[in-house]
């Protein structure tokens, strides 16, 4: 097995590590401490089929479900399908336009997930890439009057779902009543320490954190802008060109991530699985 860093900012390569295969202790063992150090892991030429995607998953943690459950893959409620196909009706198979904005998955909810994997089964020849920006390194390029400001501040999350699927050319399949209820939002620390590294980073991002607690809105939205701005700046981002059977692993606990656009004639057809995490502190 070899692990070889990919930037200097987050993300290395994994070569010689087979996730649908009987996992050696010693190897996990190593992968777990790459994890910590690099955020993203790219476990290159994947031959996974769901139950093994679903199975190294659970290495990590419990699987966490999804609130849209029109896009899970049937028989598998575990994985959530990242795709433009149309089945043979000519509906969507799964969310065409997953993430194309910065965001941390599922911060919207009181106990986000730790991580995510997606597992690349078909992949555009040109763009489609995901984009990663570390957290720990944006609170690190913070000036430090700033970093004291919001040390102590807390941010309102949320899932603007329906506002997304109004938007032009989505084709995205409304909520129920159910999962409606279910979108309540939630409070989390700015500044997150790492439960595994104790390393400090950004807790918001601009797809879900919609105001600063306790803040008047404007004040809020120029502080968010403010944190905003260095959360995505070039200096702590890494671009993930994909290549088939990619599975990506990212740390949703210090990483804001963004999808790219591709061509329209193109197919991008990904599986993804979601692992539990733990309250924001």
């Amino acid at each position: 097995m070899i692990i070889t860093p990919l930037s200097d900012v987050c993300g290395a390569e994994v070569i010689g590590f087979d996730c649908g295969g009987d996992i050696d202790h010693k190897y996990f063992q190593a992968v777990q401490s790459a994890f910590n150090k690099h955020s993203v892991l790219v476990f290159r030429d994947q031959h996974l089929k769901p139950d093994q995607h679903i199975a190294f998953s659970k290495c990590w943690g419990d699987i966490k479900g999804h609130i849209l459950t029109q896009y899970l893959l049937p028989g598998y409620p575990e994985l959530l399908v990242v795709s433009n196909k149309k089945d043979d009706n000519g509906d969507p198979v799964g969310i065409e336009d997953a993430g194309r904005y910065w965001h941390t998955d599922v911060s919207y909810e009181s106990v986000p997930p730790m991580g995510s994997l997606l597992y690349g089964l078909e992949v555009p020849c040109h763009g489609g890439d995901t984009l990663f920006a570390s957290q720990h390194r944006a609170y690190d390029n913070l000036p430090q009057d700033l970093r004291g400001r919001v040390a102590d501040l807390t941010a309102h999350h949320r899932f603007n779902y329906t506002q997304i699927q109004a938007e032009d050319g989505s084709a995205r399949k409304p909520l129920t009543k159910e999962q409606e209820k279910q979108l309540v939002g939630a409070v989390h620390p700015i500044v997150r320490t790492h439960p595994d590294t104790g390393r400090k980073g950004l807790y918001v991002n601009p797809g879900f954190t919609d105001r600063v607690v306790d803040m008047e809105e404007g004040e809020s939205q120029k502080l968010l802008d403010t944190l905003f701005s260095y959360a995505t700046d070039d200096a702590v981002v890494y671009r993930h060109r994909w290549n088939v059977r990619d599975l990506v692993f990212w740390d949703n606990r210090c990483l804001m991530h963004h999808a790219t656009p591709y061509p329209a004639h193109s197919i991008r057809h990904m599986n993804r699985t979601t692992v539990a995490g733990s309250v924001p502190v």
